[in-house]
């Protein structure tokens, strides 16, 4: 087994040795300007160590990794163009930084270049993993339409939610790991199992960073604190807020996430104390800490030696940010 950084090395190195660029390159310039700067690369991470978790050498994997890094930053060039951002990671978007219909045209390029990696795989290593991906892919575009439909109702039920999160969230986490136990040809069993980990981890990630924009440490957090706030979004730290309150917090919730003044101190503040007040903090952690444990829980069941139950167990450890 290698360490994150390794495979993280060893996935930029691969990405390195790809011709992204070639004509007309108004389609390719943008594809490869995005994936130069892809962040952790965590997916395609966890498609390699998954891939050396059943024992298989993770240049094999390689391919599959970048399918689902390629199909992540798809999804954010579309994202970008929804949300109309004109940041990711610090530098312009796409769309900004050439126009629309250069962002809506590369980042379709993508999804299908994201296809031919897995054309290098023998017929039913290709069979299983085009089957995932195209699960996979479907989901996270109907877990990114209800964040949509989200952001203009005022009855959303927390299973709702958290459907949309696994969606638009875990499971690319969860298929990212299949893939590597795909490309292992390990059992079946170890293959479910191990998305089943995935997704869970997923889960937990996604509520973390949810708790995180309201309450984590400027310094640390790589992006706003209090931006979900800012933007009215009805997080898991809302909706618990929202059941746990009584008549004057629910009416004074309601009111703040109706507003946009111009200093967002003082919105900000007011709801982290409703957050708190409530116990919605306090019942975010205990969901973050119950889908955490869950994806543990599954590790015991994986047909692997102990060691690498405890490598993995430690990678979520480190993912969480915390000793669980």
């Amino acid at each position: 087994m290698h360490s994150i950084y390794q495979y993280q090395a060893f996935i930029s190195d691969y990405l390195d040795q790809q011709s992204l660029i070639k004509e007309p390159k108004n389609l390719y310039e943008p594809i490869a300007y995005i994936l130069s700067d892809g962040g952790k690369r965590m997916r395609p991470t966890l498609t390699l160590m998954a891939a050396e978790v059943f024992d298989a050498n993770y240049e094999i994997a390689l391919p599959a990794a970048l399918a689902v890094e390629v199909f992540h930053n798809f999804s954010l060039v579309h994202d970008d163009i929804m949300d109309d951002a004109p940041l990711r990671r610090g530098k312009e978007t796409v769309h900004e930084k050439w126009n629309l219909n250069t962002g809506i045209l590369s980042g379709d390029a993508m999804l299908i270049l994201a296809y031919q990696y897995f054309e290098q795989y023998e017929p039913k290593v290709f069979r299983d993993l085009a089957k995932l991906f195209s699960k996979t892919a479907i989901e996270v575009c109907e877990g990114q339409q209800w964040d949509v439909d989200f952001e203009n109702r005022d009855d959303v039920t927390i299973p709702e939610y958290l459907k949309m999160i696994e969606y638009k969230t875990a499971v690319l986490v969860a298929a990212a790991m299949k893939m590597g136990a795909i490309v292992a040809e390990t059992s079946a069993d170890n293959c479910d199992l191990i998305y089943d980990f995935g997704l869970n981890l997923g889960l937990a990630f996604q509520l973390q960073d949810d708790y995180l924009d309201a309450f984590g440490d400027p310094k640390t957090f790589g992006k706003q604190v209090g931006g979900d706030i800012i933007e009215n979004k009805k997080t898991y730290l809302y909706l618990k807020a929202f059941e746990f309150a009584d008549k004057n917090q629910a009416e004074q919730l309601q009111h703040l996430f109706s507003i946009h003044p111009n200093d967002n101190t003082e919105k900000i503040d007011s709801v982290k104390a409703i957050f708190n007040d409530t116990g919605a903090s306090q019942a975010t952690q205990q969901a973050i800490h119950d889908y955490t444990f869950k994806a543990f829980e599954t590790l015991q069941q994986l047909s692997i030696d102990n060691e690498k139950k405890d490598i993995l167990k430690s990678f979520g450890e480190n993912l969480m940010g915390r000793k669980v």
